[in-house]
């Protein structure tokens, strides 16, 4: 069985697997870098977090998928309570300056991208990655959505909006043409490196050496202008989960490879807004009837955990197996989470 759980410290040596296999499918993730102490202090501010010993501007929240059957880690998720506000926070914002004379009759529409902190204070979704082994069934939809049951049961710990970085285009070897376009002209690094750099947390030198005046795309060249605000091919099925969830692009992109933001208010995420508090029943074996696949997550903040489940539709409580209830660490009359997985199947 596969659950999703609170990361704890002995689960560094699956996390530095995970992120060795991401950076072998490209660039990796900015914030699951192969360090080991960068990811040990991860794990050293979540367990903190889960124990509410943090101030909320330092909260992080991660979270892994186990294989109980092995005790192996298959996969990573978490969300940052509020970013910027420890840790600079940048993006740009995509604009439009017009230029006009009445007197030449002239007038211009320039796009432009301006530096912007906007989106601090915001919840983040981030470092969401999946082993290849383990893509299969209906695990990377656990792994993603088990956060929005952690939002809807724990809304005082986060921000009204919550954002999520998608990747920007790139090729197989990793070259943005927005950061040969435009960043490598101020920082002299590749791209990897820079996206390295900022995951291991030295991020001061965007400040330092991004352009501080607008940026008009027009005299970016025409193979950088056609990213802006694209997503990477391996990662449009994140971002069509999270359209379907209520995510939407509002002229947001990644300083470094052009990537869109998307952004939603916690509380119309599809999955938040829709899911139930339920007693729950645990029986065997479960009530006949058309089944549905549910996500339920138990009450604990410190003892968080999220299963994938099929059952009818709840009528006033929600039907568990034993396996899933020893799972979910509850009990007969326990109260659980439901939601369905997808809005489909939420028809």
């Amino acid at each position: 069985m596969m659950f999703i759980r609170p990361v704890a410290h002995k689960d560094l040596p699956g996390l530095m697997d995970l992120a060795r296999s991401a950076a072998s499918g490209g660039v990796g993730l900015t914030s699951l870098p192969i360090n080991e102490d960068r990811l040990q202090k991860r794990i050293a501010r979540s367990v903190l977090s889960f124990s509410g010993e943090l101030d909320r501007a330092d909260h992080g929240y991660v979270f892994v998928l186990e294989d109980s059957e092995n005790g192996k880690v298959a996969g990573i998720c978490a969300i940052e309570a509020a970013v910027g506000l420890k840790e600079p926070w940048y993006n740009y914002r995509v604009g439009t300056i017009v230029h006009a004379s009445e007197e030449l009759g002239v007038y211009s529409r320039h796009e432009t991208l301006f530096l912007s902190n906007d989106h601090t204070g915001y919840s983040e979704l981030c470092t969401l990655y999946l082993h290849p082994d383990y893509r299969v069934k209906r695990n990377g939809g656990l792994l993603s959505k088990s956060r929005f049951l952690f939002l809807a049961q724990f809304p005082q710990l986060f921000g009204k909006m919550v954002v999520a970085e998608m990747r920007g285009v790139s090729d197989e070897n990793g070259r943005s043409p927005f950061w040969e376009a435009l960043g490598r002209h101020f920082f002299s690094i590749d791209f990897a490196e820079a996206d390295y750099l900022t995951g291991i947390g030295q991020k001061a030198f965007v400040a330092e050496l991004m352009p501080k005046h607008p940026v008009y795309v027009d005299f970016l060249p025409p193979e950088a202008q056609a990213v802006i605000g694209l997503t990477h091919e391996a990662t449009r099925p994140a971002l069509a989960m999270l359209e379907s969830e209520g995510f939407r692009y509002e002229g947001y992109v990644d300083i470094f490879d052009a990537g869109p933001t998307v952004q939603a208010y916690c509380g119309d995420i599809r999955a938040v807004k829709e899911s139930q508090r339920l007693p729950a029943r645990v029986v065997d074996p479960l009530p006949d009837g058309d089944k549905t696949c549910y996500l339920v997550c138990n009450d604990a903040l410190e003892g968080f955990r999220v299963v994938l489940a099929e059952s009818a539709a709840p009528q006033g409580e929600f039907s568990l197996t034993p396996e899933l209830a020893r799972a979910l660490d509850v009990k007969d009359g326990d109260h659980v989470r439901c939601v369905a997985l997808t809005p489909k199947e939420a028809a």
